[in-house]
C-alpha cells in the first residue's frame, strides 16, 4: 500500500479552482483506492509520496526532510505569468513571490501540470522536462450532473432569475484576468438575456482592478446579477439554471468551472485562447472578441439545432475529462513514481 500525504491549504480561500481540483482528487482516492493508497491530509508523518497542492512556506520547509517526505510531487496550477491580472502586489513583493514560486517547484522530484502548455514554460525556468507530467483536471458526475426542469426552476427562484429568460452564467473570481469587464459589455448589448456571475473577491482588495470592479459588482446593469461566492455544494444547481456557460478570460490554466459546466450538460462559450487548443478543442464555442461573443449567444438562443450541436460537444468533453477515465491514470502514476529509477 502506498503511503501518500496531501499537503494543501487550497480550501482556506473560497471560490478558487485549485480547491475544487484538490477536493475532486481527494474524493476520488478515498472512494476508489482505499485498499491501494493510505492517504493522510496535511500530516508530516513519514510518506512514500508527498503531494504538494499549494506553495505554503511551511510546506516548502518540509521539502528539506527528504527521507520523511519520500517522492516530493508538486502540483502546478499556476506560474508567474499566469498570475498577472489576478493580484495587485507591489513590484518588490511580486518579484520575491515569483522567485519563491519557481524555487518551490525546483525543490520537487516530480511535477504534475494541469495543462500541457505549462511544460515549455517550466523548462524555460530550467526544470528538466523528464520531471514534468501532464494529468488534466477532472470532475465527478456525483458532484456535477444534469438536474430536472423543476429543480432548475427552483434554483432560478432562489437567485431571482426569471423562469422564461435565456440565461448565461460566468464563474470565477471577479478580476480583470477573468474578462469580467467584457462579460458586462456583452450583457449591455443583449438586454433581453439574463447574465449571472458566480464568484467574488476571494483575495479582497489586493485583487487586480478591485476598485473599478467593485463599483460594477455593487451596481451592475439591470440584466446582470452578481451572486457572490457560491458554496461548492450548491454550484451544480447554480450551473444547471443557466442555458450557456460563458467565460471570456484572457489568461487561464485549466478552469474547473468549464469541466463542471460540461458535466452539467451546459454548452460552453470561451475566448479562443491558445492553451485551450490542446485540451478543449471541439468541445466549445470559440470566439475572439465581444462582437463574436454577442453573435454566439444570439445564435445559441435562437438556433435550436446549433444549441443541441454545442450541447453534444460539451457532453463529449465531460466524458473525456470524467472521473472514470482519470481514476486509473492517477493510480498508475502514483505507483509508477515508486518504481521510477
Amino acid at each position: 500500500m502506498i503511503k501518500l500525504t496531501m499537503l494543501s491549504s487550497a480550501e482556506k480561500v473560497k471560490g478558487q479552482g485549485v480547491a475544487s481540483a484538490y477536493r475532486e482528487l481527494v474524493n476520488l482516492l478515498e472512494e476508489r483506492y482505499i485498499n491501494e493508497i493510505d492517504m493522510k491530509i496535511n500530516s508530516f508523518e513519514k510518506s512514500d509520496i508527498t503531494h504538494y497542492h499549494t506553495v505554503d512556506f511551511r510546506f516548502f520547509l518540509s521539502t528539506f526532510f527528504k527521507k520523511k517526505r519520500g517522492v516530493r510531487l508538486g502540483y502546478v496550477h499556476f506560474l508567474p505569468e499566469t498570475m498577472e491580472g489576478s493580484l495587485k502586489l507591489p513590484w518588490i513583493a511580486r518579484v520575491v513571490f515569483y522567485k519563491y514560486l519557481i524555487g518551490f517547484y525546483k525543490r520537487m522530484d516530480e511535477i504534475v501540470v494541469v495543462n500541457p502548455s505549462f511544460i515549455p514554460k517550466l523548462t524555460a525556468y530550467n526544470i528538466p522536462e523528464e520531471k514534468i507530467h501532464y494529468i488534466p483536471n477532472f470532475v465527478s458526475k456525483k458532484s456535477f450532473f444534469p438536474i430536472s426542469q423543476a429543480e432548475k426552476q427552483l434554483a432560478r427562484e432562489k437567485y431571482g432569475i426569471p423562469a422564461d429568460k435565456f440565461t448565461v452564467i460566468g464563474i470565477g473570481q471577479v478580476q480583470h484576468r477573468k474578462g469580467v469587464l467584457d462579460f458586462i459589455e456583452v450583457a449591455k448589448k443583449l438586454p433581453d438575456v439574463q447574465f449571472v456571475w458566480a464568484g467574488g473577491f476571494s483575495f479582497g482588495k489586493i485583487t487586480s482592478g478591485y476598485e473599478e470592479l467593485k463599483k460594477i459588482y455593487d451596481n451592475p446593469p439591470s440584466n446582470v446579477k452578481f451572486i457572490g461566492i457560491v458554496d461548492r455544494s450548491e454550484m451544480n444547481a447554480c450551473i444547471n439554471m443557466a442555458d450557456v456557460f460563458f467565460m471570456p478570460s484572457y489568461n487561464e490554466l485549466f478552469p474547473m468551472a468549464i469541466l463542471e459546466a460540461m458535466s452539467s450538460d451546459v454548452p460552453i462559450l470561451l475566448r479562443n485562447l491558445d492553451l485551450y487548443e490542446e485540451i478543449l478543442d471541439g468541445y466549445y464555442v470559440k470566439e475572439m472578441d465581444n462582437a463574436g461573443f454577442i453573435r454566439a449567444i444570439e445564435r445559441l438562443e435562437h438556433d435550436a439545432n446549433y444549441y443541441n450541436e454545442m450541447l453534444q460537444a460539451a457532453k463529449r468533453g465531460a466524458a473525456y475529462y470524467s472521473e472514470d477515465r482519470l481514476a486509473k491514470i492517477w493510480l498508475d502514476f502514483y505507483q509508477g513514481l515508486l518504481t521510477k529509477e
